[in-house]
C-alpha cells in the first residue's frame, strides 16, 4: 500500500510557568546556540511543519525569541490552568486543512527534525491509526504524539494538567508506537540540574 500525504502541523505548548526552574526559563536555555524554544520550532519548520507555538503573553520573553520565523504565536489567557489550556488553544489555531498535529513539548531538546519526519511517515503508512507515539528505544511511551483531526474536537473537553492524558486512553486501541533512539523520546528538561547533566552530555560527546 502506497503511503499518502499528510497535511501535519506542529504544536509547541509553551504557555507554562517553568516553575521548577527556580527563577529561570528553561525554553530561554541554549540548544545550539540558541534559546530551546527557538530551536525547536525551527527543527519543526525544517521537517516540513507549520508551527504553532502557545504562550503566557505576546510580550514574553519567549515570544520575543521567536522574531523572524514564520511560527504562529498564539497567547493563552487561562495559561494557568495547566497544559490543558495550551492545548485546547494550539488545536483551535490549527490552519484550515490540517490533517493531523504533532504535540511536543519544547523542553524536550534531544528530539530532532528527523524524529518529528519518522512519526508523520508512520502516520501515512498507518491510515488506520488515529494516535501515532513516539517511544524510548525499548519502548517506554514518551514524545511527540501525532493526534489525527477525527480527535480535534476532543481537545476542547481537556481540563487540569495532566494534557492529553484522557485521549490517549480513549483510543489505546487506535494507537500505534514509534520507536525513536535512545532515551530522547523521554527526556524533558525541567529543572537547572536536568540541564546542567544534559550539557554535561553533550560536551562529553563532542569530545568522544
Amino acid at each position: 500500500m502506497r503511503s499518502t500525504p499528510v497535511n501535519c502541523a506542529l504544536i509547541l505548548p509553551a504557555a507554562g510557568l517553568s516553575s521548577r526552574m527556580r527563577g529561570g526559563d528553561k525554553l530561554l536555555e541554549k540548544v545550539c546556540g540558541q534559546p530551546c524554544l527557538r530551536a525547536m520550532a525551527l527543527r519543526g519548520l525544517t521537517a516540513g511543519l507549520s508551527v504553532i507555538v502557545t504562550l503566557p503573553s505576546p510580550d514574553h520573553p519567549r515570544a520575543l525569541v521567536l522574531a523572524e520565523t514564520p511560527v504562529r504565536r498564539v497567547t493563552v489567557a487561562d495559561a494557568s490552568e495547566g497544559m490543558s489550556a495550551s492545548l485546547r488553544a494550539g488545536i483551535a489555531a490549527l490552519p484550515e486543512g490540517t490533517e493531523a498535529a504533532l504535540i511536543l513539548p519544547p523542553d524536550m531538546p534531544d528530539i530532532q527534525s528527523d524524529d518529528l519526519g519518522a512519526l508523520v511517515a508512520a502516520a501515512e503508512a498507518q491510515p488506520e491509526a488515529l494516535i501515532l507515539q513516539a517511544t524510548t528505544e525499548d519502548g517506554t511511551p514518551g514524545h511527540p504524539i501525532l493526534f489525527r483531526s477525527a480527535l480535534f474536537g476532543e481537545f476542547a473537553h481537556l481540563t487540569g494538567d495532566t494534557g492529553a492524558r484522557s485521549i490517549l486512553q480513549a483510543h489505546a486501541d487506535q494507537t500505534r508506537l514509534v520507536a525513536l533512539p535512545g532515551n530522547r523520546a523521554r527526556l524533558d528538561l525541567d529543572t537547572p540540574e536536568a540541564w546542567a547533566e544534559w550539557r554535561a552530555g553533550q560536551a562529553g560527546a563532542s569530545r568522544s
